[in-house]
């Protein structure tokens, strides 16, 4: 049975990734400092599959710390999520994004070139890829300077990654997502951001829901369908099944080069007022929205081309927007 550490799994990608984890046979081990999760979604893995993952709870900043897991446990893949993921939050504290984004992917790939463990997933973004020239962006569009420090981490990720295959036994793929949404169908596990929400759907359930007074919509002038920005929607447990099908590439030899990269995504683009109607449609719940000043770091719009994840990997997005939503609904009603 192969060992799979997953950093940052008890977060909203890393805890379905879990789960799809568990379902496949993996024995899944989770590093998760809870700066942006609860442990109680521990428990409700568990619930889900039956299994409890093992758990560390350390903050991967701490080198002598990430020396110390991988000296006593036995690992034969990494899926990488552990990181500060908030646009906007990044722009104004660009210091703490570097140190935590950076910083922890360094002491990590430090200690699998030490151990000589050379399976590595590493969770990237869209962002990379800036304001891109050409719409749907394939994995060759040029790598733009990014708009927010965040992006910006995920930039200088993948660079040390490709750099560090180059000159080590390190295999690895870099998963580009675009915007994950919905939750498992359970309505066990799902988005749960401390504090004020920095995503869109939270926001949109959580005013749904009457927790928040009304969601405003960022931008009302862009080049878009109806002036609203356009992004890429894909749901959770689709993401989360690339990540198994992606592992399991490096797992079995067939990856075509050290290192590489794909995007994630539906390959289909939806405004911020479609995502506000589609939702209103499958809940019959009422959004209450206002239209608001564009902000830093956000561009006009971003969707997938997924034929090289789809023909290559042989993995597909299954799941539409409406399922998503009502999914994202679903789990605010259980909270």
């Amino acid at each position: 049975m192969k060992h799979i550490l997953v950093t940052g799994g008890l977060g909203y990608i890393g805890s379905h990734t879990v789960v799809e984890l568990q379902k496949e046979g993996f024995e899944v081990i989770i590093i998760d400092n809870l700066s942006n999760s609860s442990i109680k979604v521990l428990d409700n893995i568990a619930s889900i599959t039956g299994i409890k993952p093992a758990y560390f709870n350390i903050d991967l900043k701490d080198k002598a710390a990430v020396k110390n897991f991988f000296t006593s446990n036995k690992v034969d893949g990494i899926i990488h999520f552990a990181a500060s993921k908030a646009v906007g939050e990044s722009v104004q504290m660009p210091l703490e994004y570097y140190e935590n984004n950076i910083c922890s992917l360094i002491y990590i790939l430090q200690e699998l070139k030490a151990n000589h463990l050379n399976n590595f997933i590493f969770s990237s973004s869209c962002t990379v890829y800036g304001q891109a020239d050409e719409l749907p962006i394939t994995e060759n569009a040029p790598i733009k300077p990014a708009e927010s420090p965040y992006g910006n981490t995920k930039q200088i990720g993948e660079e040390i990654i490709k750099d560090t295959t180059k000159v080590s036994d390190l295999k690895a793929i870099a998963l580009r997502y675009f915007n994950p949404i919905g939750a498992h169908e359970s309505a066990k596990i799902g988005e749960l951001p401390i504090g004020v929400p920095q995503n869109l759907i939270p926001f949109v359930v959580q005013t749904a829901a009457g927790i928040r007074k009304e969601l405003s919509v960022f931008g009302s002038d862009y080049d878009t369908i109806d002036g609203t920005a356009v992004r890429d929607y894909i749901h959770v447990v689709d993401l989360a099944k690339a990540h198994i099908i992606a592992l399991q590439r490096l797992l079995d030899n067939k990856n075509k080069s050290q290192y590489e990269v794909f995007n994630l995504g539906t390959g289909k683009g939806n405004s911020v007022l479609e995502v506000i109607k589609s939702f209103e449609k499958v809940t019959g719940k009422k959004v209450n929205y206002k239209l608001v000043d564009k902000r830093a770091g956000d561009i006009t719009a971003a969707y997938a081309d997924t034929k090289y994840a789809n023909e290559e990997l042989g993995w597909k997005a299954e799941l539409s927007l409406d399922d998503a939503l009502l999914s994202a609904w679903k789990w605010q009603e259980t909270l």
